[in-house]
């Protein structure tokens, strides 16, 4: 389908489930749109984004396919999500990355593994790459300085934030405070992939709490990575200690039980994929969505393997392969899946902040 046909065929749906009103329970989705009489293109955006494809209004839908009226409104709305990713993308023209996102992230991860080796082949001599350094003499720091890291990922932060950022911003409607904690609250407890209280009907139509829980180690995984990293630098510029650390402090602790996460969270959920009922999934999105699992579980893999040989001969190439999946998960952030966590948590906010107002003329929460 086209945009329009997309929007309009949405539309078509929402009017249906309006009417109906069965599915009212399963999540948010539903009491938003009862807020509603007509469905304007930025509404349809917004109730994508809300929608957490758990499956669970399918199969209670008494107008799924082979009904005349061929419902099927997770598939649907995670058509559309997959062109808010591209509408609201910045800069513009780099939302095309999003149709063939699975292509492009093998080619960064190529480009990126490429690029670091050379850099480090022209940078420093090839005993240092092959050799074995003991953490008193800097470890991988000895291969590679600290500042040559720092600068070049640091750049690329600054880019990726400020892309993230601008994305958001243009989807993001203005709310209180109240209501951003409200979403930020079901964001982080994944309050709606409960499928109304028993569980996601993912992968197939029995109710199960496995998808909540690979979300979970995915997402907290992410944070405390993320938080290691923090710590790290808190640690280096704040109290002016020097990396590698020891296996037992905080910054390592952090980041094992991150890359653990990142190891079952992902292989969770591709497993999960595979298993999925074809009728709920968009098939025009399975590139993004295991390219992006790919990228942090080998992210994990490596960064785990380079702390458990920091101090071997294999150190140096498995520095490189490390380094190389981290820039290619930074430069891909803003244009693969990682985005739909920040337009779900508008979109949770918007919910948040809409529930205050009154109820329409015509039908209620």
């Amino acid at each position: 389908m086209s945009l329009d046909e997309l929007i309009q065929e949405a539309q078509r749906q929402l009017r249906i489930c309006n009417a109906c009103r069965y599915c009212e329970g399963f999540c948010a989705v539903f009491p938003a749109l009862e807020r509603r009489l007509e469905f304007t293109e930025d509404d349809v955006h917004y109730l994508a984004n809300l929608c957490h494809n758990c499956g669970s209004c399918y199969y209670a839908c008494q107008y799924a396919p082979p009904h005349e009226f061929n419902l099927n409104f997770p598939r649907t709305l995670a058509r559309v999500r997959a062109q808010t990713y591209r509408r609201y993308a910045w800069p513009a023209f780099l939302g095309r990355l999003y149709e063939r996102n699975g292509a492009a992230v093998a080619a960064v991860m190529a480009a990126c593994f490429l690029g670091v080796l050379l850099a480090m082949a022209l940078a420093i001599e090839p005993w240092r790459l092959f050799g074995a350094h003991p953490d008193i003499a800097g470890s991988f720091y000895a291969v590679l300085r600290h500042g040559a890291m720092a600068g070049v990922f640091g750049l690329v932060f600054v880019f990726v934030v400020a892309a993230m950022a601008a994305s958001a911003s243009r989807f993001f409607v203005s709310t209180d405070f109240d209501s951003l904690k409200g979403g930020l609250a079901d964001s982080l407890t994944l309050k709606y992939l409960g499928g109304g209280g028993e569980g996601c009907t993912y992968p197939q139509d029995e109710a199960s709490g496995a998808r909540r829980v690979f979300h979970h180690f995915t997402f907290y995984g992410f944070l405390l990575c993320f938080a290691a990293t923090c710590v790290g630098t808190l640690y280096h510029y704040g109290f002016g200690w020097k990396a590698p650390y020891p296996f037992l402090s905080l910054p390592v602790i952090l980041g094992t039980l991150g890359g653990v996460g990142l190891l079952l969270g992902p292989a969770g959920l591709a497993w999960l994929k595979r298993k999925a009922d074809a009728s709920l999934k968009d098939e025009a999105q399975r590139g993004m969505d295991d390219g992006f699992l790919l990228l942090l579980f080998l992210t994990s893999l490596t960064g785990l393997l380079l702390l458990a040989f920091r101090e071997t001969h294999a150190m140096g190439v498995l520095l490189a392969v490390h380094l190389a999946m981290v820039l290619a998960l930074f430069l891909t952030l803003p244009y693969g899946k990682f985005m739909h966590g920040l337009y779900r948590l508008a979109a949770l906010a918007r919910f948040h902040a809409e529930r205050k107002l009154p109820p329409p003329r015509v039908g209620s929460e």
